[in-house]
């Protein structure tokens, strides 16, 4: 069995914690009033994705809440220890947003030298928000990286779905990792 760790990061009130809550299936409900996260969160449950051979693979993952607030980026690099994947959360009908995104990838990507396979990047759309799901313009090595939008109201099986596409790949990931760590030891 596999364990991995994701951060999920983004600006503050971006949903965050909605989508962490929802992916671990922590709570039943979506929404509720707004509470900043203190700096972390960390939510466990098992997950069944298809792994590099194509066959299901259990997976425990550690999914990692981490506050969007600044104040908390002292905390950065003891959060990003371990982790094998970065997903960027943010509301893209916020334009600054948009432009913290280059802040967090580098911060949190750039910095760990992660391939792009392990990062995602997710334009939540909030309840009531007018969903556009085209590409928002961004930087260019954002705009290399995947993205989905997601809408816990419209799809959620949708967003469930993409997620563990990319459990999936950060699973491939391991497998490989693993396989040239044991080939080391054989040779």
């Amino acid at each position: 069995m596999f364990k991995a760790k994701i951060l999920i990061v983004g600006p503050s009130e971006c949903g965050k914690t909605v989508l962490a809550n929802f992916l671990s299936d922590t709570v039943e409900t979506i929404g509720g009033d707004y509470s900043p996260t203190q700096g972390v969160r960390i939510l466990e449950f098992e997950s069944h994705s298809l792994g590099g051979s194509g066959k299901n693979v259990t997976c425990e993952v550690e999914l990692w809440d981490c506050a969007g607030d600044l104040r908390f980026e002292s905390c950065w690099p003891a959060l990003m220890k371990d982790s094998n994947g970065v997903v960027i959360v943010f509301n893209p009908d916020m334009p600054s947003h948009l432009k913290e995104l280059e802040t967090w990838y580098s911060s949190f990507v750039s910095s760990q030298s992660m391939q792009e396979s392990q990062c995602l990047l997710m334009a939540h759309h909030k309840p009531g928000s007018a969903a556009d799901n085209a590409r928002p313009v961004l930087a260019s090595q954002l705009s290399k990286l995947s993205m989905i939008h997601s809408n816990l109201e419209e799809d959620p099986e949708g967003v469930r779905q993409e997620f563990s596409r990319y459990l999936g790949s950060i699973v491939k990931t391991l497998s490989e990792s693993r396989e040239r760590e044991e080939m080391s030891i054989i040779t």
